[in-house]
Formats: C-alpha cells, sequence, structure tokens
C-alpha cells in the first residue's frame, strides 16, 4: 500500500498547563521565605491586589464586597459592548483619593531610616587583606601585583592563580611575582595567599614565636610521611625521638588549615520553618507560618468602577484582566495553605512515634503512603515537601526527612535515617586509638537486629561525613 497524505479529523483529550495553573504550581513549590517575595512580586506588579491591615476600619458595604467571590466573579465577566462614550475613569481625580480608606501616614520629606535598620557588612577577607595593602610600604608596580594576588585569593585563603599568569597579566618576571608574593602572605591572617597545605601550615608554624623547631622541620622535610600517620618514619629520617615527634604533631594539628574561614565572603542564610509542630496536651497541632506573608484582597476602588460601570472599553479589559489574576492568585494561596496543612498532619500521624520518642523510632515512609492518606496525587506531595521546613519539639527538619526507605530489623522494619543515627552514635563511642570498623558496625548493628551489608554502612558513612577508621585513628 502507498505512503499517502490525508487529512483527517480526531477528538482528543489532554492537559493544558494554563499560565494560571503553571502559577499554582509555583506557589506550591515555594517555601515561606520565596512565597513571602512572589507575594510581595505580585502586590507591586497588581494594582487590584492591596494587603490587609490589621484593624483597619472598613464601611460594611466594603466589607461584603471583599468577601463576596460571586459578586467578584460577576464583575470580570466579559464586558459587554455598550456607548464607546460612556464616561471613563478620573485618574486625576483617582490619585487624589486613592487610598481613602487607608489610615493616611505622615512622613517627612527629610526623614531617613534609623541607623538600626541598616545592615552592617560583615567582614569579607578581601576587604581584609585589602586594608593592609592600603597600609603597607610597597611601591606603585608592587601595589598593582599584590592586589591581583588578592583577588585570586579563594574564601578559604589559599591562592587559587598560577604566578606565570599574573606576570603576563602585568608584564613583569615571574620572579617580582614570587617576592611580592612573599610580602602579602605576611598579611594577617597567618597562613593567607598559601598555594598548598604544607605551605600555609609552614607558614603558620615560621610566625609563632613559640613553634617547636622539629615542627617546622617536618612540614618542610617530611610532611609527606607526616600526612599518611607514618611517625615512625619521620621520626627516623629526621633523625629525632618519637615523643619530639608526636609533641610536634600535636603543634601542627593545633595550626588552621583554612586560615580565610574566619572571614567568609558569604551571608550566613538561617532556616525559616514553613510550619510548626507544637505539642498541646497528648496531641500534636500544625500551625501554619503567615509571619511576614500578607493577606490579600480585591481593591475596593477597582470594584466600585466594574459595579457602577464607570470603566468601560480598554479600561474596563485591563480591570477584569487584573480582576481575574488576582482572583486566581488568592485562591491558589488558600489552596496551597491548605495542601501544606494536610500534607504536614498526615506525616504527623505516620511518625508519631517519632515525635514522641526521637528519631529511632522513624517509620519508613514514602510519598505513596501520604497520597494515598489525603487522596493526592504523588508530585503535589513532592511538590509540597521540596525545601520546606518544619518547626518541632525535636528540632528543625526539612519535610523530606520523614520520607525514607526502610530496613529489615527482624519481623518489622527501620528507618534508614535511624540507621544512620545508630551508626553516628557508634563511631562517637568508639576508642580514638582502634576505631571501629564498617565490618565492625555489621556486627553491632546485627546485635540489635538490624540487617544490613557493609557496603551499605559505608554509604551511609559517607554521608554523615565519617571518614574511614583508617583515618580516623588517632596516632599521638
Amino acid at each position: 500500500m502507498a505512503l499517502q497524505i490525508r487529512q483527517t479529523l480526531r477528538q482528543t483529550q489532554q492537559l493544558v498547563m494554563t499560565p494560571q495553573l503553571q502559577q499554582a504550581i509555583k506557589l506550591l513549590q515555594y517555601n515561606h521565605l520565596e512565597m513571602v517575595s512572589a507575594v510581595e512580586q505580585e502586590i507591586r506588579e497588581n494594582p487590584l491586589l492591596e494587603p490587609v491591615v490589621e484593624d483597619e476600619p472598613l464601611a460594611e458595604q466594603d466589607r461584603e464586597n471583599r468577601n463576596d467571590l460571586k459578586s467578584l466573579e460577576e464583575a470580570v465577566k466579559e464586558p459587554e459592548h455598550g456607548d464607546k462614550d460612556a464616561l471613563s475613569v478620573d485618574w486625576g481625580a483617582y490619585l487624589e483619593t486613592y487610598g481613602g480608606d487607608r489610615t493616611p501616614v505622615d512622613r517627612s520629606a527629610n526623614e531617613r531610616s534609623p541607623l538600626d535598620t541598616v545592615a552592617a557588612r560583615g567582614d569579607n577577607l578581601f576587604h581584609y587583606l585589602l586594608q593592609q595593602l592600603r597600609l603597607s610600604k610597597l611601591n606603585d608596580a608592587d601595589r598593582r601585583i599584590a592586589l591581583q594576588l588578592i583577588g585570586n585569593v579563594d574564601e578559604k585563603g589559599y591562592l587559587d592563580v598560577d604566578l606565570r599568569q599574573v606576570a603576563e597579566a602585568g608584564s613583569v618576571d615571574v620572579a617580582q611575582v614570587e617576592r611580592v608574593l612573599g610580602e602579602v602572605q605576611k598579611f594577617d591572617p597567618p597562613g593567607v595567599a598559601a598555594r598548598t597545605l604544607q605551605e600555609c601550615l609552614t607558614l603558620q608554624a615560621e610566625v609563632d614565636p613559640e613553634t617547636d623547631p622539629v615542627a617546622v622541620r617536618i612540614l618542610k622535610e617530611a610532611f609527606d610521611l607526616f600526612e599518611k600517620g607514618n611517625l615512625d618514619k619521620v621520626a627516623r629520617k629526621l633523625r629525632v625521638s618519637l615523643d619530639r615527634v608526636k609533641t610536634a604533631a600535636k603543634f601542627i594539628a593545633s595550626l588552621n588549615p583554612k586560615p580565610g574561614s574566619l572571614y567568609g565572603n558569604s551571608d550566613t542564610v538561617y532556616v525559616v520553618p514553613d510550619l510548626y509542630v507544637l505539642k498541646i496536651g497528648n496531641d500534636y497541632t500544625v500551625i501554619l507560618n503567615d509571619d511576614g506573608l500578607p493577606r490579600l484582597r480585591i481593591s475596593s476602588f477597582y470594584q466600585r468602577q466594574l459595579q457602577t460601570r464607570i470603566a468601560q472599553g480598554s479600561t474596563r479589559d485591563y480591570i477584569q484582566e487584573k480582576m481575574r489574576g488576582a482572583m486566581w492568585l488568592i485562591k491558589s494561596i488558600h489552596q496551597r495553605q491548605r495542601t501544606i496543612y494536610k500534607v504536614t498532619k498526615s506525616i504527623v500521624r505516620f511518625q508519631r512515634e517519632f515525635f514522641d520518642k526521637g528519631i529511632d523510632y522513624l517509620k519508613p515512609l514514602i510519598l505513596k503512603d501520604v497520597a494515598d492518606d489525603i487522596e493526592m496525587h504523588e508530585s503535589t506531595i513532592s511538590r509540597v515537601t521540596t525545601n520546606k521546613y518544619v518547626h518541632t519539639p525535636r528540632g528543625i527538619f526539612e519535610l523530606k526527612y520523614f520520607f525514607n526507605s526502610g530496613l529489615p530489623q527482624g519481623s518489622d522494619s527501620i528507618a534508614s535515617e535511624s540507621v544512620k543515627n545508630q551508626i553516628a552514635r557508634i563511631v562517637k563511642r568508639e576508642d580514638p586509638k582502634r576505631p571501629v570498623s564498617d565490618k565492625q558496625i555489621v556486627e553491632q548493628l546485627a546485635g540489635t537486629g538490624i540487617d544490613i551489608a557493609r557496603r551499605t554502612v559505608a554509604k551511609y558513612r559517607e554521608l554523615l561525613g565519617i571518614p574511614p577508621s583508617s583515618k580516623r585513628k588517632k596516632k599521638f
């Protein structure tokens, strides 16, 4: 049969991602801080949206109009084409009377923000080194080289550029860059602008007047052996006693391997919980965090424009479009809050023993369990629990924390997070001179009925940031 091109009609159904639906999905994924920012942005872009001012006196008619969704939906129906010469909005009068239902705020033209509301700039390693460069006795040519070196010092305090690149950029000799680098390495904090860990520790050891000479020799002559923990070979190479090497090793261990860490270049980001779980009596209550999130309403001025048919033509179309967007936003926010509340309530029901007794009683839980409990789709549960935090009597946790796989424990199962917690406790109780191996951790967990493979223990240990036993062993 020959191939032919034909036109056919076919009826199909498909989900269309409207802009309103996309907005609702985005709002569902936002955490508390992102939600506050998004609402503030919508208030700036949509003139029909306005935040509810607490204890604001409203006329009875305004209160009814702002709470009656049916009247709002009626107002945003498709406009009827009437007289094109009808009276339009008097924007001049509107600007004079706008906000008449609000309490006016008297602000002086010369009023300034108080100093306690101005955020102070935190310490920065680059600016700290730059201040010392300005006080140095380097000439102009050397200052330019030093400035380029300082600009390539990373947050840990190490120089992250090849000296030949600096020399080519400044059209100078590498020897001159080496000399200027030596001056920069004399700046505070000690060890800054080092190129390797060995150089960083050596700079700190040389500047300390109480440094053991053996420590400097270890750093310069036997650092590779020292880094591997072979103190016996270090003692033989330097021809000193093992006790002297151990004493010097303690001093080296007290040095700072990241001298720039005291001058972080990034601000601390604090976790703001989206919900609170409070224990009242024998029950747990879920409370949404609405701090900073304004309650929204439709502007009464624009409602009157539609209800009294004052606005006509393109003006009326604009107001209707913005009102539809405002109403959808308010509904989406309410739906988001209800969904987050229902998901958290379901998590509390499943993990009741965790809230009562602690992490050892955390149960295995998957998204489908909560989805079936509250009759929602798994993708919705995934969006709700992503990047959102809850404040509980046990601490602050991400909602994703309560979803984890299970491991067999006798006839029952135990959550993987509980197993990680037990591994951390075993390592914490170990003898530093004889740390437990992964095989020994498996044996100890088997004593509590937890059947787990050694490779799984190694994976969990790495996730916890715990090095292997060979690197945890204390040699001095």
